[in-house]
């Protein structure tokens, strides 16, 4: 190690040489940490490692100068970093020395240029060259091709199979197509209009996603936003919680032909949003969290209604819950169908409900001490071992639970006072700030670094779809090709989130 650069909050960054680098990898590839996120400058190549079972928890973030524009590959011992650093290669032009995997990811040659964000883009080649996919090799098998454009209102990606028969012996993902290039939409914008961005990387997720890129640019100008504010963040993601887990339960029990499930949960889904919009002026509350607070406060009646939504969906969800657990037929679906491993879901670093139903507890709201108000409140963390669909899907239901008690705890609780102090970016210094913030999917990473100016130079925000995509590859080996809408809507993993 070479450093430790001093304007870096909450966690420590320090400086490392190659050989820093590379036993940074081994120790991921040993099981030692857990790859938190990894990403790419034109000069100089970042990772975030999560040590769970240190006696002090916490992360380190490791920085490797690039100069040649090369830097020691992580995916060459450690699996779960190999599309990170696609990413990085196709963005930045950064070369990750022994990647096995060098094919583009989200470069589908049809950006103009090659590396856009590198120092010297280079221009594209005029013709986009085919996907190399896999080779298929073997007696009796075939390829079937899906999307990217599927049936129904949902985003695009291809996924390739390769089956014997009904059974699929290996699937391979094709992401990519909704690349919007928030990290180039980032660089020199205002603090208001990049937490605008990254309030838009997964719609589904705006909320979690405005308070992880708000605490990050809060750690770096060493700002507190008012208590209250913070109380309402934490309510505001709940509802955001609660309305994406009904919509899920729904959708798989669709996805098993049992529409009444779908349904009665997109009832009490549409309660919610409904709710949203008539405590905080917006269905999904999209920009409603913002650096220094929240955008506008929670009144009386606001408050009535939400106790009026906890005690619906108190009454009428478990009963449906039931009447899940109570119908053969889709059960026969949901148990024993799309197995995700507890030790690729540690592995992986898998968060959120496709973690959780694998036996890995992670939840940021939670770990490293917990981010307020969550540190002053009392919630499970539901965690179970099967890693099937049912598992994902009973995940779902009792997170349902915690946030309707949660939702309860905070209106009990909830502080008077503003619910916004002024941000004034520090300028004459340059300032770097990283942050978790735990959404429906799992933990939203955001690091940043605002310039001499107060504007933000970088910004890096990871999805966690990122390290569940993967899974869905494993998880559907030796099921059925018929069963993959089943296995894909209980993880829900995001393209937007992941395509950035």
């Amino acid at each position: 190690m070479t450093g430790t650069v001093t304007h870096h909050r909450p966690w420590p960054r320090r400086m490392a040489d190659a050989p820093g680098w590379e036993r940074a990898a081994a120790r991921l590839a040993a099981g030692e940490g857990t790859l938190l996120a990894l990403w790419g400058e034109p000069d100089c190549a970042h990772m975030a490692i999560l040590d769970e079972g240190a006696a002090s928890p916490g992360i380190e973030v490791l920085s490797l100068a690039c100069p040649d524009g090369r830097f020691p590959s992580v995916g060459r011992v450690h699996a779960p970093a190999i599309r990170l650093e696609r990413a990085m290669r196709d963005l930045f032009g950064l070369e990750p020395v022994g990647l096995p995997d060098a094919r583009p990811w989200p470069d589908h040659g049809r950006w103009g240029v090659a590396a856009p964000l590198s120092a010297s883009p280079r221009p594209a080649p005029d013709e986009a060259p085919a996907y190399p996919f896999l080779p298929v090799e073997g007696e009796d098998l075939h390829e079937v091709p899906v999307g990217p454009v599927h049936a129904g209102i949902i985003e695009p990606g291809h996924f390739r199979f390769t089956c014997d028969g009904e059974t699929v012996v290996r699937l391979e993902e094709r992401l990519g197509y909704v690349h919007k290039g928030i990290e180039g939409l980032m660089r020199g914008a205002e603090l208001d209009r990049a937490a605008r961005l990254a309030a838009r990387t997964s719609g589904d997720s705006t909320v979690a996603y405005g308070i992880a890129f708000a605490r990050a640019a809060e750690a770096a100008l060493g700002i507190e936003p008012p208590p209250r504010a913070v109380w309402l963040r934490a309510l505001m993601a709940e509802l955001e919680r609660l309305a994406n887990h009904l919509g899920d339960v729904g959708a798989i029990c669709n996805d098993a032909s049992f529409a009444l499930m779908h349904a009665h949960c997109g009832i009490l889904r549409e309660r919610v949003l409904r709710a949203a919009m008539t405590c905080f002026g917006h269905r999904l509350m999209m920009d409603r969290v913002v650096p220094g607070g929240v955008a506008c406060n929670l009144d009386a009646a606001g408050i009535a209604a939400l106790r009026a939504l906890v005690a619906e969906i108190g009454a009428r969800f478990p009963r449906l819950a039931d009447l899940y657990d109570r119908t053969a037929s889709l059960l026969d679906r949901t148990v024993a169908t799309g197995i995700v491993r507890p030790d690729l879901a540690r592995r992986f670093g898998a968060g959120g409900h496709v973690g959780r139903a694998s036996g890995r507890a992670f939840d940021s709201r939670r770990a490293l001490g917990g981010y307020p108000p969550y540190d002053a409140l009392r919630f499970e963390v539901p965690v179970l071992e099967e890693g099937d669909v049912n598992a994902r899907v009973w995940i779902r239901i009792r997170e349902i639970g915690q946030s309707l008690a949660l939702v309860a705890q905070i209106l009990d609780r909830l502080p008077d006072g503003p619910v916004r102090v002024p941000v004034a970016p520090a300028r004459g210094e340059v300032r770097e700030g990283m942050a978790l913030a735990e959404a429906f999917r799992g933990e939203v990473f955001a690091w940043l670094r605002l310039d001499a100016g107060g504007r933000v130079a970088r910004c890096h925000l990871r999805d966690p779809s990122w390290f569940q995509w993967p899974l869905l590859e494993a998880a559907i080996e030796d099921n059925i090709i018929a069963d993959f809408p089943l296995c894909n809507k209980s993880f829900n993993c995001s393209y937007s989130g992941h395509d950035l």
